[in-house]
């Protein structure tokens, strides 16, 4: 549906006044591809439209996947999949400037496309940047700011492009996602992305949809004809970063802070000291009340937002909602308290159990913060049997 009205409103340019750059034939249309950036929102790179001419009087870049930081109800709209997002022009000089800035490189593939091919893009972009044009909703996957670009050659080319298949194996959209992340030494970013996004991710790629990531569609452009001629005629490195390495977060990664949370609060499980019976009190409360939140929040993204991949998410198998309610009765000794607990246990020797043959992916970093819930569950079964759970610790 997107790629036919795509067509349509390329037909409809024509009728519009172009901006005065597609008036002949002396225009160079080039794809830049941006190297990944330092922030989460940078992580994946970036992709634009360069649009020049002989006489140097214009060079602009053409950006999708703009958005405003300061729109009214901005986090919200964000976390609903419901902010509106945009084309954007800048100079080449400012759009050079700010990569330079972030050390990130810069690719460019000049484009083998005829006059009319480029009087025909110029007319679209022309149109797609008016006001009542502009916007639109994003998609992580499947409309994003490289999916868009993609789109738009593939329109003015005929829909005639034949994209081969860049990836060595199979591979799933997390898959490609987790290699970004694991270049880029992010381990949180990672387990957040992992926690928010559901089964849908572990679908396997077309090759089609291998093009949502910048670099997967500069490397894929390299091999494609149109005219039977190479689609691109040129390819240059505009800027390369200066490689600084990333630092190693094997000490403050997920794993390593879960695991030795698990050791200590293990170990301290068995003190019989009244200050440490206290703390875990309270740690027992504030852990699954935490759990339970991520738990709805999870369940608000599934039900509650237009964002396609945060469905159908199996993080809830240990992220009970219901936590956030629970904790408030964690050393209560009521029968139902108990019971609670120790069903969730066992649910969670299960879920570990299964981890690795889920339908989707779950971060396995995960596994000792689990293991740390199963304990603690154990430990609260027996000691809120007691007649006084305050001072009775198993020995």
């Amino acid at each position: 549906m997107k790629k036919i009205y795509l067509i349509i409103t390329l037909l409809l340019s024509f009728s519009l006044p172009f901006t005065g750059l597609a008036q002949d034939c002396s225009l160079r249309v080039s794809l830049l591809t941006v190297s990944p950036g330092e922030e989460l929102y940078s992580t994946f790179g970036h992709t634009a439209l360069r649009i020049s001419d002989s006489t140097g009087t214009r060079d602009i870049v053409f950006n999708y996947g703009t958005f405003n930081f300061d729109e009214p109800g901005f986090y919200i709209k964000f976390a609903r999949g419901k902010l509106n997002y945009y084309v954007s022009a800048e100079s080449f000089a400012n759009f050079e400037y700010v990569a330079m800035m972030e050390n990130r490189s810069i690719t460019e593939q000049t484009l083998n496309l005829t006059c009319t091919e480029k009087e025909k893009l110029l007319a679209y972009l022309d149109w797609n940047m008016l006001p009542a044009n502009k916007y639109y909703k994003y998609d992580f996957t499947f409309d994003n700011c490289t999916t868009r670009v993609a789109d738009l050659i593939d329109s003015i080319a005929g829909g005639s492009l034949v994209y081969k298949d860049i990836t060595k194996e199979p591979m799933t959209f997390r898959d490609a996602i987790h290699d970004y992340l694991n270049q880029n030494e992010k381990p949180w970013s990672k387990l957040g992305i992992d926690l928010l996004l559901g089964r849908r991710l572990d679908r396997v790629m077309t090759i089609r949809e291998e093009l949502f990531l910048p670099e997967y569609l500069m490397n894929a452009l390299d091999s494609v004809t149109t005219n039977n001629q190479p689609l691109v005629s040129d390819k240059a490195t505009i800027f390369q970063a200066e490689f600084r390495g990333h630092d190693k977060h094997s000490v403050t990664g997920p794993l390593f802070i879960f695991t030795c949370l698990f050791v200590l609060i293990g170990f301290l499980s068995f003190s019989a000291n009244k200050i440490i019976r206290s703390f875990l009190f309270g740690f027992d409360g504030v852990l699954f009340f935490i759990i339970g939140v991520l738990g709805i929040v999870l369940v608000l993204m599934w039900v509650a937002t237009d964002h396609y991949m945060t469905k159908d998410n199996y993080n809830l198998l240990w992220a009970w909602p219901t936590h956030a309610v629970a904790a408030f009765y964690v050393h209560s000794r009521k029968r139902w308290v108990r019971l609670y607990y120790l069903f969730y246990a066992i649910a969670q020797l299960i879920l570990i159990a299964l981890w690795f043959w889920l339908p989707q992916q779950l971060n396995p970093v995960l596994i000792p913060l689990n293991a740390l819930l199963i304990f603690r569950c154990f430990i609260l079964f027996v000691l809120n049997k007691s007649s006084n759970a305050s001072d009775t610790l198993p020995k």
